[in-house]
């Protein structure tokens, strides 16, 4: 039994929230009652699980989003040394695991103290539901991504590092050497896979911002995360940061969580319109911004990767981010197609990438498992048929356990963004578990707690207002004016 989480993004806490342990609570229950269920046979009866493997896919530490790169001067990228980088990974990578101790002991003691436990059997092939569990053995395995790609590189301080994280995670990925990337860099991992009849990975690679072609070094997302996100909200909080309600700039903090990251503009655009009334306050946050985004623009990094499939990118970026280059109409539509031209695609599923994997291709893999987008998703990839045998294949997104906005479809508001919290889970069954079923999954979304904002922005006055009067869908009458709270800074719950 095979399961399959990603995107976790456990932080340090200093640019944004880190994972609720509620979630991982959450996902200790999921795994107890996926090794129960897998215990029936094909043939009727139930024989317990004896192991089951996690493989967290990527993006589990979010080294990058830390706001140490900026109190240090230190980046992943540009000029600063192996040591340099490694020292303030080794920081960061500390708070991460003091931020989020109680999520991590949960991972850990999945094998430490066999938390996963099944009813035994009787003789008659029925589950002793009564009896004390029999515990399942779980081995961890971690895969980077393009958020913890530090920790795949080669070194006797990068070797420290993984070992605090394998003890505080209890991995079975050996820690002295890089973490794995490409599945075929671990045999161990590849292994499993293959005899799950699965292939996996992140999936940074088919998106060019978030991979250069060399996992060992920095990309320009890591630069838009760093220069841009964390830049911008520390200039904000200097410069404005007494005129601006605490409500606000939380939600200001929020473009970590938007996907694509190009997307985020629109969304600040849409929470000035709502929320500030000053014309003055909303052209000097923009400008702000906009500074933020010369200063990327500015980097070596972005220079040296000018073209990606025949886009410019430093003209490509400019255009989607800069606030002085927006469009009036359908400036986020327009983000959201040069991003997906730029990686070659018509939307933003990764599944025309699986269908050109050599696991796919040869049919080793009835599965393809990509992470990496926080969209869930699950699509029939092909079915053959030959000598009686059938073999459908399987495309599978694990999404993510972190917060997701995504824009609202009503034509005309493009500048408004819902967030939920998510989780997503892809689990590939062996042999006749699970009564011969192959796989499942589990995702769902949790709608977040919204406060209403008080204070204002010298103030953003938002309090107890109509926002943008009675808004109408297109082919419905008008309405009477509508009252709108409005929205917010956000509390996870599980």
């Amino acid at each position: 039994m095979l399961v399959i989480i990603s995107d976790l993004h456990l932080t340090d806490g200093s640019a944004t929230s880190t994972l609720h342990p509620g979630a991982m609570h959450m996902f200790i229950q999921q795994m107890r009652d996926l090794a129960e269920r897998a215990g029936w046979r094909q043939n009727g009866r139930y024989e317990p699980v004896e192991r089951l493997d996690l493989v967290l896919l990527g993006d589990t530490f979010d080294i990058v989003s830390s706001n140490r790169w900026l109190d240090t001067g230190v980046r992943p990228y540009g000029t600063s040394t192996p040591s340099e980088i490694a020292q303030v990974t080794a920081d960061i990578v500390d708070e991460i695991l003091r931020q989020n101790q109680p999520a991590l002991q949960l991972i850990r003691a999945l094998v430490s103290d066999e938390i996963v436990t099944v009813s035994p059997a009787n003789q008659q092939g029925q589950p002793m539901s009564m009896s004390e569990g029999v515990p399942v053995a779980v081995r961890t395995h971690y895969v980077v991504g393009n958020r913890d790609w530090m920790l795949r590189l080669k070194g006797s301080a990068f070797d420290l590092i993984r070992q605090r994280i394998s003890h505080h995670l209890g991995l079975a990925t050996p820690y002295n050497k890089p973490f794995p990337h490409d599945i075929a860099e671990s045999d161990d991992l590849l292994e499993l896979l293959r005899s799950h009849r699965c292939f996996a990975r992140h999936g940074d690679i088919f998106d060019p911002l978030s991979f250069s072609g060399d996992r060992d070094v920095a990309s320009i997302s890591d630069a838009i995360a760093i220069e841009l996100f964390g830049g911008f909200i520390r200039k904000l909080t200097e410069q404005m940061g007494d005129s601006i309600s605490t409500s606000v700039m939380q939600q200001m903090i929020e473009i970590q969580h938007i996907r694509p990251m190009v997307q985020a503009p629109v969304y600040i655009e849409g929470l000035l319109q709502r929320c500030c009334n000053s014309p003055a306050h909303r052209k000097q946050i923009r400008r702000i911004w906009d500074t933020c985004v010369e200063k990327l623009l500015a980097l070596t990094l972005l220079r040296e990767q000018e073209t990606i499939n025949s886009l410019q990118v430093v003209d490509g970026l400019d255009k989607c981010l800069s606030f002085r280059r927006r469009l009036t109409n359908g400036w986020g539509e327009q983000s959201r197609m040069w991003f997906h031209k730029m990686r070659g695609a018509a939307t933003s599923s990764f599944v025309q990438h699986a269908i050109t994997e050599p696991d796919f291709r040869n049919r080793r893999a009835r599965h393809i498992i990509y992470g990496h987008t926080h969209q869930a998703e699950s699509l029939p990839l092909d079915a053959s048929y030959a000598d009686g045998f059938v073999l459908n294949q399987m495309y599978f997104n694990t999404g993510t356990w972190r917060r997701v906005y995504q824009p609202t479809q009503i034509p005309g508001c493009e500048q408004e963004f819902i967030g939920m919290e998510a989780i997503g889970t892809v689990v590939v069954y062996q042999g006749d578990e699970r009564s011969g079923r192959a796989y499942e999954t589990l995702s769902g979304t949790l709608g977040m707690v919204y406060n209403n904002i008080v204070g204002s922005m010298e103030k953003i006055n938002i309090a107890d207002k109509v926002i943008a009067g009675p808004r109408r869908i297109p082919g419905e009458a008008p309405a009477s004016a509508i009252r709108t709270s409005t929205s917010t800074a956000s509390k996870t719950i599980y």
